[in-house]
């Protein structure tokens, strides 16, 4: 019984400590990959993000604006 209880244990611990090695090298792989693109691709200048584009049209805008408004009037829910 005790060395079953201790087989036990010892596979517990291999265990355990499997996952965290595994976490481990995951972080470091994510901080990694992180640095890289961080280095290569670095950060926009401030007051634009990847979905700004400089020559959208105003008039497409409002369309647009209307046409979901629109949506939302004639499919609103009723409860």
């Amino acid at each position: 019984m005790n060395e079953l209880i201790s087989s036990g244990i010892e596979l517990m611990l291999i265990g355990m400590g499997m996952v965290f090695s595994f976490l481990a090298m995951l972080i470091v792989a994510i901080k990694t990959m992180s640095s890289l693109i961080l280095r290569f691709f670095p950060e926009l200048p401030a007051g634009q993000h990847p979905g700004m584009h400089h020559g959208d049209d105003l008039g497409t805008i409002a369309a647009i604006s209307a046409a979901v408004l629109q949506y939302r009037k004639k499919y609103q829910k009723k409860d």
